[in-house]
């Protein structure tokens, strides 16, 4: 079984949202060498992020297990 779904608008959402989780994990990393708290925002930007791709990744299953049978 893939651990992607299959192309489509879920995917890219879920994909999008991964990038963005990274990019603000990365973020934090920085923010929070160079001595500031803003990198509580990007952490907090990183759990929205990651609970989209989560959301999205689980609704293609769901819809492609509809599909399916």
């Amino acid at each position: 079984m893939p651990l992607l779904p299959p192309a489509g608008p879920a995917r890219r959402l879920a994909l999008m949202a991964l990038a963005v989780c990274v990019l603000s994990v990365a973020a934090a990393v920085v923010a929070f060498a160079q001595g500031s708290f803003v990198g509580i925002v990007w952490i907090l930007l990183a759990g929205i992020s990651s609970n989209m791709a989560w959301f999205y990744l689980r609704r293609a299953k769901l819809q492609r297990a509809q599909q399916a049978g």
